[in-house]
């Protein structure tokens, strides 16, 4: 007997079709025209006047955020929202409706990313999926000569990030990772505070995730829910059983989809940590150490994590921390960063504000609060592709492998349960059982989302 859910399901989609958004099946140069735009890209000699169509991936969560920031700055900055992708059909559709409603105008939809790539008339596109498609839907997207915004973490595991580096730089894309931070009016000032001296030699960032993340339970195996295209929501991952302990959110705490709340909220606060620190390599030597205190649920991810990284040449350490949002606070920040100077500190709390705290008596200093971060990344990726210049780029490439893969090598030393020592030259690990530490740098990839060899 049919579920409620996979009933209502079929009613959407049955009704959807004849409601106002444009069918996958219909042929992408009817939908969008015919034009030279993204030749003009792929061959750097874009105008001011020439328009960005852009296709956004993955709309259960934060890619409602990014059509919401990019269609504020359609008309200022040129750019065009052509298509919606996603593997679940009612949430495309949904998303479709939703868009045609709020802005009057429609947009192509299409499940499979594949046919987004093979779309011409499409310059750019957003990613906004599980983490374990992030690198590889760069990497192609890439080499299909289409530029990328790829939300955090930009990768699932650290060799992924050099292969996505590699293919930023052979096609010439502007590849931009989503971590606002790095475009904040106010944190930018905290940063050119750090580097100035204010708070004299930093030595010390700390990282903390205080977010609740409750017992999800365990909810077990069950029918594949109409509309969705499990095997393509898998990808790169083992196909099994469908559960809803996955779809959609849950995916965070299982390790094949995701990375815990450190490879979450946390890549904010990674990158930030190695940003004001001034350190732009992974570091020597890694530990880290939790576990789950709190429920007993299917999450595979530990609930509470303290990890350290240490950077002996260099007299630094980055400390990160992952715990129940049911605590005291950092001064403040209950996720966000500190670092530690020998003339005083900085706190940074959440997405754009920052205070500081001078000499032995802990008197206040420079500080400042300003919002508005998101829509500046997403205007920096803008101007970066049509200046065809990564280096005015806020959150390079280079970031999307750095914050992320240190988010990584904390997970490892967790999951072996001991310190590592890392060669940040090579990116391999060294010393004693290296082997199964390397072993963790990438993963087996399910045929055919495969990661290239040779990009």
């Amino acid at each position: 007997m049919e579920n409620n859910q996979n009933k209502s399901r079929r009613d959407f989609l049955s009704s959807a079709a004849k409601g106002a958004v444009v069918a996958a099946v219909t042929p992408a140069s009817l939908i969008l025209g015919q034009t030279a735009n993204a030749a003009n890209i792929s061959s750097g000699i874009l105008g001011a006047n020439d328009r960005i169509r852009i296709a956004v991936l993955g709309l259960n969560g934060r890619g409602k955020t990014h059509v919401e920031e990019i269609m504020k700055l359609a008309e200022k900055s040129n750019v065009e929202i052509v298509a919606l992708c996603d593997p679940d059909m009612v949430v495309l559709q949904e998303a479709a409706a939703a868009f045609e409603k709020k802005y009057n105008k429609k947009v192509t939809i299409q499940q499979d990313y594949r046919k987004i790539l093979d779309n011409k008339n499409i310059d750019a596109v957003t990613l906004a999926t599980p983490n374990h498609w992030h690198a590889l839907l760069a990497i192609f997207a890439c080499q299909a000569g289409k530029d990328v915004y790829v939300e955090k973490p930009a990768t699932h595991n650290i060799h992924e990030g050099k292969k996505m580096i590699e293919a930023a730089y052979k096609y010439n894309r502007i590849v931009q990772h989503g971590v606002q931070l790095r475009s904040s009016v106010a944190i930018r000032e905290a940063v050119k505070h750090l580097e100035d001296g204010l708070i004299g030699r930093v030595y010390m960032s700390r990282g903390v995730v205080y977010r609740r993340r409750p017992d999800i339970g365990n909810k077990g195996i069950s029918p594949i829910p109409a509309g969705l295209n499990y095997d393509l929501w898998c990808g790169p991952a083992p196909m099994r059983p469908f559960t809803k302990n996955l779809v959609h959110y849950n995916w965070h705490w299982h390790w094949n989809y995701g990375n815990g709340d450190v490879g979450n909220q946390g890549i904010h606060e990674t990158d930030l940590c190695m940003w004001g620190l001034g350190v732009d390599t992974l570091p020597e030597r890694i530990t880290s150490m939790g576990g789950k205190f709190l429920w007993d649920d299917c999450k595979e991810v530990p609930e509470i994590l303290t990890s350290i990284y240490h950077y002996p040449k260099q007299k630094k350490i980055i400390q990160f921390e992952v715990r129940h949002w049911n605590t005291n606070l950092e001064d403040g920040a209950g996720v966000g960063n500190i670092f530690y100077g020998e003339k005083g500190y900085m706190v940074v709390k959440g997405y754009g504000t920052y205070e500081t705290f001078l000499g032995e008596k802990k008197e206040k200093g420079p500080a400042r609060s300003e919002t508005g971060e998101l829509g500046l990344h997403f205007q920096n990726w803008f101007d970066a592709i049509r200046a065809r210049d990564m280096s005015i780029q806020n959150g390079p490439v280079q970031t999307g492998h750095l914050s992320s893969s240190l988010a990584h090598l904390g997970n490892i030393s967790y999951r072996l349960e001991r310190q590592l020592q890392f060669d940040p030259v090579a990116e391999r690990f060294i010393g004693e059982g290296e082997n199964e530490a390397n072993a963790m740098l990438s993963r087996d990839y399910r045929a055919p989302y495969l990661l290239p060899d040779i990009i």
